[in-house]
């Protein structure tokens, strides 16, 4: 009996004094629980698990008492000062982008896939004044704003820049709102639409793009929103020498390592550098948490601004336009096109309208990145 006192007594005093048991907090509970969540949405529903899953585990680990992964000298504090807060993984995220991006939907349709693209910037408008009136400073505001654009690397690049004392729950708003676009978009549009203009059928061929457009436009693209908005160089310039490794034709090597080995390995440490600021004291404030809000307005707010363009151009084609490729204005590529696929087909099994969507969807793309030139030109 003496025996198994004397072991119960070293068990719990080793709990007390060599655990972090006695050391936890709530908030760090429920960060973790939180961790748990986007890593259960990261492998069973399979919602941007490239992403998801290292923000979650970073996020896990960075919460542990006495880890120190997230303080001055730990490894997610190193990834996001010297890789993030530099700037460095969005810009080359864009080189990766560019590397894996046709560009052919959008060039056979130039037009109206750009000013759908443009209209689809709407949400990050919205927020912006919202998180203005609601008393958030300039920079921070602009920062939440960029979530509209419901793209990834440019709103870290765009936070990074502006506030980065937010870009955890910024960034983490974002990939979350990326992976349920199809949740999202749906009922906004069976709102905003008639199941007639859903059924419009657009024939699912699209012109066909030369070799010397598509070498030229990554050139005129980079020259003229360069000189436009100076601010959006380095992101319309990353996706530039990306796109132009691919079309090229002589850099194949270049263009299949950005496309799978560095894409991969930024990937994962975007992931991390970014899960690794979701701490329980940086985090489990109120004026965070609005953020997450407020990403669910520009993401609604950029599905609206992009339908209702898409139903102006229905009007204006005499019916030859389906407004559902509005939706894909935003950037969430591919899923938004595959949204305005779905949704389109639904009405009319015949119709094949993903092409038309995916011009819209690469323009948001663009669009996304002149919007954060704009956002950081004003609030820089």
């Amino acid at each position: 009996m003496e025996f198994e006192l004397e072991f119960l007594h070293n068990f719990f005093y080793y709990l007390t004094h060599y655990t972090t048991f006695n050391v936890i907090t709530l908030g760090q509970i429920i960060m973790m629980i939180f961790a748990v969540v986007l890593i259960y949405l990261a492998l069973s529903k399979k919602y941007e698990p490239f992403v998801l899953l290292p923000i979650g585990i970073a996020c896990l680990l960075s919460n542990v008492p006495l880890g120190h992964l997230s303080e001055v000298g730990g490894l997610f504090y190193l990834i996001r000062k010297y890789l993030i807060d530099t700037e460095i993984l969005p810009i080359i995220m864009f080189m990766c982008i560019g590397a894996m991006t046709d560009f052919e939907p959008l060039l056979s349709r130039p037009l109206p896939s750009f000013i759908i693209a443009a209209a689809a910037q709407l949400g990050i408008f919205i927020t912006l004044i919202l998180c203005l009136v609601v008393g958030y400073p300039p920079k921070e505001a602009a920062a939440i704003g960029i979530i509209g654009s419901a793209d990834g690397p440019t709103t870290v690049y765009t936070c990074a820049k502006l506030a980065p004392e937010i870009l955890g729950p910024v960034a983490a708003s974002c990939y979350l709102y990326m992976a349920m676009v199809p949740i999202i978009q749906p009922p906004i549009v069976y709102a905003l639409t008639t199941k007639k203009e859903r059924a419009t059928y657009m024939p699912p061929k699209i012109r066909e793009v030369s070799k010397i457009e598509r070498i030229l436009f990554p050139v005129f693209c980079l020259l003229i929103g360069c000189l436009l908005v100076p601010h959006a160089t380095p992101l319309i310039g990353a996706i530039a020498i990306g796109n132009l490794f691919r079309e090229s034709g002589v850099v194949d090597r270049l263009a299949k390592a950005l496309e799978n080995e560095i894409l991969n390995i930024v990937t994962i440490l975007l992931g991390l550098g970014i899960g690794g600021t979701l701490t329980a004291q940086e985090f489990l404030k109120p004026e965070v948490l609005l953020i997450f809000v407020f990403g669910i307005v520009g993401f609604a707010g950029g599905t609206v601004g992009g339908l209702l363009l898409g139903k102006i151009l229905y009007i204006l084609s005499k019916g030859k336009i389906n407004p559902v490729i509005g939706i894909a204005g935003v950037s969430a590529v591919p899923m938004s096109a595959r949204v305005s696929q779905y949704l389109a087909s639904k009405d009319n099994p015949s119709n094949f309208v993903l092409m038309h969507a995916m011009g819209s969807n690469i323009g948001g793309v663009i669009a996304s990145a002149i919007a954060a030139g704009y956002l950081i030109s004003i609030f820089g």
